[in-house]
Protein backbone atom coordinates (compact mmCIF):
# COMPACT_ATOMS: atom_id res chain seq x y z
CA UNK A 1 0.00 0.00 0.00
CA UNK A 2 1.39 3.02 -0.82
CA UNK A 3 2.11 5.58 2.23
CA UNK A 4 -0.20 8.40 0.04
CA UNK A 5 -3.24 6.13 -0.28
CA UNK A 6 -6.06 8.14 1.38
CA UNK A 7 -7.36 4.21 2.91
CA UNK A 8 -10.39 6.10 4.55
CA UNK A 9 -13.23 7.50 2.83
CA UNK A 10 -16.92 8.14 3.60
CA UNK A 11 -20.10 8.32 1.68
CA UNK A 12 -23.31 9.01 3.29
CA UNK A 13 -26.78 8.75 1.36
CA UNK A 14 -30.13 10.33 2.96
CA UNK A 15 -33.95 9.46 1.71
CA UNK A 16 -35.63 12.12 0.36
CA UNK A 17 -38.54 10.57 -1.08
CA UNK A 18 -41.41 7.79 -0.48
CA UNK A 19 -40.80 4.93 -2.54
CA UNK A 20 -41.39 1.41 -0.19
CA UNK A 21 -38.55 0.45 1.56
CA UNK A 22 -37.09 -2.90 1.64
CA UNK A 23 -35.58 -4.80 4.58
CA UNK A 24 -34.59 -2.58 7.35
CA UNK A 25 -34.99 1.01 5.77
CA UNK A 26 -38.32 1.00 7.89
CA UNK A 27 -36.73 0.12 11.21
CA UNK A 28 -38.60 -3.30 10.74
CA UNK A 29 -35.74 -5.20 9.22
CA UNK A 30 -32.73 -6.67 9.82
CA UNK A 31 -30.01 -5.32 11.63
CA UNK A 32 -27.39 -6.50 8.97
CA UNK A 33 -27.36 -8.81 5.42
CA UNK A 34 -26.78 -8.81 1.93
CA UNK A 35 -28.09 -7.25 -0.91
CA UNK A 36 -26.96 -8.08 -5.14
CA UNK A 37 -24.99 -5.47 -6.17
CA UNK A 38 -24.00 -5.12 -10.13
CA UNK A 39 -23.19 -8.99 -9.68
CA UNK A 40 -21.83 -9.11 -6.44
CA UNK A 41 -22.96 -9.48 -2.98
CA UNK A 42 -22.32 -6.71 -0.87
CA UNK A 43 -22.93 -6.38 3.09
CA UNK A 44 -25.04 -3.46 4.71
CA UNK A 45 -25.63 -2.78 8.69
CA UNK A 46 -28.07 -0.23 10.11
CA UNK A 47 -26.94 1.68 13.28
CA UNK A 48 -28.59 4.77 15.20
CA UNK A 49 -32.37 6.32 14.94
CA UNK A 50 -34.32 8.75 13.61
CA UNK A 51 -36.78 10.17 10.61
CA UNK A 52 -34.60 9.53 7.77
CA UNK A 53 -31.86 7.43 6.58
CA UNK A 54 -28.20 8.09 5.97
CA UNK A 55 -26.05 5.71 3.67
CA UNK A 56 -22.43 5.59 5.23
CA UNK A 57 -20.25 4.17 2.12
CA UNK A 58 -16.81 3.79 3.34
CA UNK A 59 -13.47 4.26 0.77
CA UNK A 60 -9.99 3.83 0.87
CA UNK A 61 -10.68 2.93 -1.25
CA UNK A 62 -10.10 -1.26 -0.05
CA UNK A 63 -11.53 -0.57 3.49
CA UNK A 64 -14.54 -1.53 4.92
CA UNK A 65 -17.17 0.11 7.17
CA UNK A 66 -15.97 -1.16 10.55
CA UNK A 67 -14.08 1.78 11.41
CA UNK A 68 -16.95 4.43 11.20
CA UNK A 69 -19.31 3.11 13.23
CA UNK A 70 -18.49 4.13 16.81
CA UNK A 71 -16.70 7.50 15.14
CA UNK A 72 -19.99 8.57 14.12
CA UNK A 73 -22.27 7.93 16.65
CA UNK A 74 -22.81 11.31 17.01
CA UNK A 75 -24.78 11.46 13.65
CA UNK A 76 -26.50 7.92 14.88
CA UNK A 77 -28.20 10.10 17.83
CA UNK A 78 -30.15 12.04 14.75
CA UNK A 79 -30.31 9.70 12.20
CA UNK A 80 -30.48 5.99 11.07
CA UNK A 81 -27.52 4.81 9.62
CA UNK A 82 -27.06 2.13 6.97
CA UNK A 83 -23.67 1.12 6.47
CA UNK A 84 -22.17 -0.87 3.45
CA UNK A 85 -18.91 -2.39 2.56
CA UNK A 86 -17.92 -1.66 -1.19
CA UNK A 87 -17.16 -4.22 -3.95
CA UNK A 88 -14.61 -6.90 -3.02
CA UNK A 89 -13.91 -5.80 0.45
CA UNK A 90 -14.60 -6.13 4.11
CA UNK A 91 -17.81 -8.62 4.96
CA UNK A 92 -18.83 -8.09 0.69
CA UNK A 93 -18.08 -10.44 -1.53
CA UNK A 94 -14.35 -11.01 -1.88
CA UNK A 95 -14.08 -10.81 -5.89
CA UNK A 96 -11.26 -12.16 -8.22
CA UNK A 97 -8.48 -9.84 -9.25
CA UNK A 98 -9.92 -8.77 -12.37
CA UNK A 99 -10.07 -5.20 -13.40
CA UNK A 100 -13.34 -5.04 -14.84
CA UNK A 101 -15.10 -5.42 -11.47
CA UNK A 102 -13.57 -2.36 -10.06
CA UNK A 103 -14.45 0.47 -12.42
CA UNK A 104 -15.82 3.34 -11.71
CA UNK A 105 -19.10 2.09 -13.33
CA UNK A 106 -19.51 -0.75 -11.36
CA UNK A 107 -19.04 1.38 -8.24
CA UNK A 108 -21.63 3.33 -9.22
CA UNK A 109 -23.85 0.39 -10.19
CA UNK A 110 -23.18 -0.81 -7.10
CA UNK A 111 -25.08 2.42 -5.08
CA UNK A 112 -27.82 2.84 -7.43
CA UNK A 113 -28.60 -0.99 -6.52
CA UNK A 114 -27.82 -0.35 -2.57
CA UNK A 115 -30.89 3.07 -3.59
CA UNK A 116 -33.16 0.66 -5.37
CA UNK A 117 -32.98 -2.10 -3.03
CA UNK A 118 -33.63 0.38 0.01
CA UNK A 119 -36.06 2.31 -1.54
CA UNK A 120 -34.82 5.36 -1.37
CA UNK A 121 -36.08 7.97 -3.83
CA UNK A 122 -33.75 11.13 -3.90
CA UNK A 123 -30.17 10.84 -2.07
CA UNK A 124 -27.89 13.30 0.56
CA UNK A 125 -24.44 12.26 -0.38
CA UNK A 126 -21.65 13.10 2.59
CA UNK A 127 -18.28 11.77 1.51
CA UNK A 128 -15.30 11.55 3.47
CA UNK A 129 -11.73 11.53 2.07
CA UNK A 130 -11.83 9.31 -1.48
CA UNK A 131 -15.50 9.13 -0.86
CA UNK A 132 -16.42 12.79 -3.08
CA UNK A 133 -14.62 10.84 -6.26
CA UNK A 134 -17.73 7.76 -5.90
CA UNK A 135 -19.66 10.57 -4.87
CA UNK A 136 -19.40 12.62 -7.91
CA UNK A 137 -18.93 9.82 -10.07
CA UNK A 138 -22.99 9.07 -8.63
CA UNK A 139 -24.08 12.53 -8.76
CA UNK A 140 -23.20 12.70 -12.44
CA UNK A 141 -24.73 9.31 -13.75
CA UNK A 142 -27.89 10.09 -11.45
CA UNK A 143 -27.95 13.95 -10.79
CA UNK A 144 -31.77 13.91 -10.87
CA UNK A 145 -31.29 11.14 -7.50
CA UNK A 146 -28.99 13.77 -5.53
CA UNK A 147 -30.59 16.26 -3.30
CA UNK A 148 -27.80 17.63 -1.04
CA UNK A 149 -24.07 16.70 -0.72
CA UNK A 150 -21.49 17.07 2.12
CA UNK A 151 -18.02 16.34 1.41
CA UNK A 152 -15.48 16.14 4.78
CA UNK A 153 -11.93 15.82 3.85
CA UNK A 154 -12.31 15.55 0.29
CA UNK A 155 -9.84 14.48 -2.65
CA UNK A 156 -10.17 17.37 -5.49
CA UNK A 157 -12.50 17.00 -8.27
CA UNK A 158 -9.25 16.55 -10.32
CA UNK A 159 -6.44 14.56 -9.70
CA UNK A 160 -3.91 16.70 -10.61
CA UNK A 161 -0.59 16.79 -8.19
CA UNK A 162 -2.76 15.89 -5.44
CA UNK A 163 -0.74 12.57 -5.43
CA UNK A 164 2.99 14.00 -5.20
CA UNK A 165 1.89 16.47 -2.99
CA UNK A 166 -0.26 14.79 -0.55
CA UNK A 167 2.45 12.23 -0.25
CA UNK A 168 5.33 14.48 0.57
CA UNK A 169 3.33 16.15 3.45
CA UNK A 170 2.58 12.51 4.89
CA UNK A 171 6.39 11.93 4.79
CA UNK A 172 6.95 15.40 6.28
CA UNK A 173 5.10 13.94 9.02
CA UNK A 174 6.31 10.92 9.97
CA UNK A 175 9.89 9.78 11.47
CA UNK A 176 12.51 7.55 9.69
CA UNK A 177 11.71 5.00 11.96
CA UNK A 178 7.67 5.11 11.38
CA UNK A 179 8.01 5.33 8.11
CA UNK A 180 10.49 2.42 7.80
CA UNK A 181 8.25 -0.09 10.08
CA UNK A 182 5.28 1.46 8.01
CA UNK A 183 7.23 -0.18 4.58
CA UNK A 184 7.51 -3.30 6.60
CA UNK A 185 4.14 -3.52 7.22
CA UNK A 186 2.96 -3.36 4.36
CA UNK A 187 3.74 -6.46 2.34
CA UNK A 188 2.41 -7.98 5.40
CA UNK A 189 -1.02 -6.82 5.27
CA UNK A 190 -1.34 -8.89 1.67
CA UNK A 191 1.22 -11.97 1.92
CA UNK A 192 1.53 -12.06 6.12
CA UNK A 193 0.74 -14.49 8.12
CA UNK A 194 -1.59 -12.39 10.31
CA UNK A 195 -2.64 -9.93 8.47
CA UNK A 196 -5.04 -8.26 10.98
CA UNK A 197 -1.72 -8.01 13.41
CA UNK A 198 -0.09 -6.20 10.59
CA UNK A 199 -2.99 -4.03 9.91
CA UNK A 200 -3.19 -2.56 13.43
CA UNK A 201 0.19 -1.71 13.76
CA UNK A 202 0.16 -0.19 10.34
CA UNK A 203 -2.71 1.63 11.13
CA UNK A 204 -0.91 2.46 14.84
CA UNK A 205 1.47 4.74 13.00
CA UNK A 206 -0.58 5.72 9.74
CA UNK A 207 -3.21 7.42 11.47
CA UNK A 208 -0.82 10.21 13.24
CA UNK A 209 0.06 12.21 10.27
CA UNK A 210 -3.60 12.60 9.25
CA UNK A 211 -4.22 14.49 12.68
CA UNK A 212 -3.58 17.93 13.11
CA UNK A 213 -2.63 16.73 16.76
CA UNK A 214 -0.76 13.09 16.18
CA UNK A 215 -0.57 12.75 19.67
CA UNK A 216 -4.05 12.42 20.46
CA UNK A 217 -4.92 9.93 17.81
CA UNK A 218 -5.30 7.36 20.73
CA UNK A 219 -8.08 9.05 22.21
CA UNK A 220 -9.47 11.05 19.13
CA UNK A 221 -10.37 7.58 16.57
CA UNK A 222 -12.33 4.68 18.24
CA UNK A 223 -12.97 3.16 14.83
CA UNK A 224 -11.47 -0.07 13.69
CA UNK A 225 -9.84 -0.36 10.80
CA UNK A 226 -9.26 -3.95 10.88
CA UNK A 227 -12.65 -5.77 12.05
CA UNK A 228 -13.91 -7.13 8.59
CA UNK A 229 -10.90 -9.84 9.27
CA UNK A 230 -7.75 -11.13 7.73
CA UNK A 231 -8.96 -12.51 4.19
CA UNK A 232 -10.82 -8.75 3.92
CA UNK A 233 -7.37 -7.23 4.33
CA UNK A 234 -5.96 -8.91 1.98
CA UNK A 235 -8.49 -8.47 -0.50
CA UNK A 236 -9.03 -5.18 0.26
CA UNK A 237 -5.43 -3.92 0.06
CA UNK A 238 -4.01 -6.20 -2.32
CA UNK A 239 -7.53 -6.40 -4.84
CA UNK A 240 -9.79 -3.70 -4.34
CA UNK A 241 -7.73 -0.94 -3.54
CA UNK A 242 -5.50 -1.04 -6.36
CA UNK A 243 -7.52 -2.09 -8.78
CA UNK A 244 -10.76 0.71 -7.95
CA UNK A 245 -7.58 3.27 -7.54
CA UNK A 246 -6.53 2.45 -11.09
CA UNK A 247 -9.79 2.63 -12.35
CA UNK A 248 -10.17 6.61 -11.20
CA UNK A 249 -6.55 6.97 -12.95
CA UNK A 250 -6.09 10.70 -13.60
CA UNK A 251 -9.54 11.76 -12.83
CA UNK A 252 -11.30 14.93 -13.74
CA UNK A 253 -14.82 16.01 -12.82
CA UNK A 254 -14.51 19.18 -13.05
CA UNK A 255 -16.67 19.79 -16.63
CA UNK A 256 -19.17 17.27 -16.03
CA UNK A 257 -19.83 18.29 -12.80
CA UNK A 258 -22.03 21.06 -14.24
CA UNK A 259 -24.90 18.59 -13.91
CA UNK A 260 -24.89 18.50 -10.57
CA UNK A 261 -26.97 21.26 -8.98
CA UNK A 262 -27.33 20.19 -5.52
CA UNK A 263 -26.56 22.22 -2.75
CA UNK A 264 -22.96 20.66 -1.56
CA UNK A 265 -21.21 21.71 1.36
CA UNK A 266 -17.62 21.39 1.52
CA UNK A 267 -15.52 21.19 5.22
CA UNK A 268 -11.62 20.87 4.66
CA UNK A 269 -9.37 20.88 7.42
CA UNK A 270 -6.59 23.92 7.29
CA UNK A 271 -3.72 21.26 8.46
CA UNK A 272 -4.84 18.32 6.23
CA UNK A 273 -2.25 17.03 3.87
CA UNK A 274 -4.75 16.92 0.97
CA UNK A 275 -3.91 20.21 -0.71
CA UNK A 276 -6.79 23.09 -0.12
CA UNK A 277 -6.17 24.76 -3.25
CA UNK A 278 -7.38 21.90 -5.09
CA UNK A 279 -10.11 20.95 -3.07
CA UNK A 280 -11.25 24.92 -3.46
CA UNK A 281 -11.70 23.75 -6.78
CA UNK A 282 -15.12 21.86 -5.64
CA UNK A 283 -16.69 25.41 -5.37
CA UNK A 284 -15.91 26.06 -8.66
CA UNK A 285 -16.65 22.89 -10.68
CA UNK A 286 -20.52 22.49 -8.47
CA UNK A 287 -22.97 25.17 -9.20
CA UNK A 288 -24.12 25.38 -5.74
CA UNK A 289 -21.22 24.28 -3.62
CA UNK A 290 -19.41 26.19 -0.25
CA UNK A 291 -16.44 25.42 1.61
CA UNK A 292 -15.76 25.65 5.35
CA UNK A 293 -12.31 25.59 6.59
CA UNK A 294 -12.03 23.45 9.86
CA UNK A 295 -9.22 25.32 11.58
CA UNK A 296 -7.18 22.92 13.89
CA UNK A 297 -7.81 20.35 11.95
CA UNK A 298 -6.69 17.54 9.32
CA UNK A 299 -8.36 14.52 7.47
CA UNK A 300 -10.62 13.34 10.51
CA UNK A 301 -12.28 16.65 11.30
CA UNK A 302 -15.37 15.34 12.15
CA UNK A 303 -13.45 13.29 15.56
CA UNK A 304 -10.70 16.43 15.66
CA UNK A 305 -13.26 19.48 15.41
CA UNK A 306 -16.72 17.74 16.46
CA UNK A 307 -17.60 20.99 18.10
CA UNK A 308 -17.36 22.50 14.70
CA UNK A 309 -18.35 19.55 12.02
CA UNK A 310 -21.34 18.76 13.12
CA UNK A 311 -23.60 21.21 13.92
CA UNK A 312 -22.20 22.39 10.21
CA UNK A 313 -23.56 19.50 8.78
CA UNK A 314 -27.02 19.79 10.69
CA UNK A 315 -27.82 23.11 10.05
CA UNK A 316 -26.85 22.58 6.13
CA UNK A 317 -29.26 19.19 6.18
CA UNK A 318 -31.92 21.86 8.21
CA UNK A 319 -31.45 24.82 5.56
CA UNK A 320 -31.66 22.69 2.38
CA UNK A 321 -34.28 19.55 2.65
CA UNK A 322 -34.47 17.08 0.30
Amino acid sequence: MPLWSLSIALLVVSCGGASPPADGADAGGPTEGRFLGDGAQIYYRWVGSGPDVLVMVHGGPGMDSGYMVADFAPLAERHRLLFYDQRGSGRSQLLADDPALFTVARHVADLEALRRHFGLERMTLVAHSFGPAIAAAYAMAHPDRVARMVFLGPVPPRAGDMEARYGASLESRLTAAEKAEMARLEPALTRGADAVQACRAYWAIAVKPRLAHPEKAATLIHGDFCSAGAAAIRAGMGVAGPRTAASFGNWDFRAGLAVVTAPTLVLHGEEEAIPMDLVEEWTTALPHATLIKVPQASHFPYVERPDVVWPAIEKFLASSPP
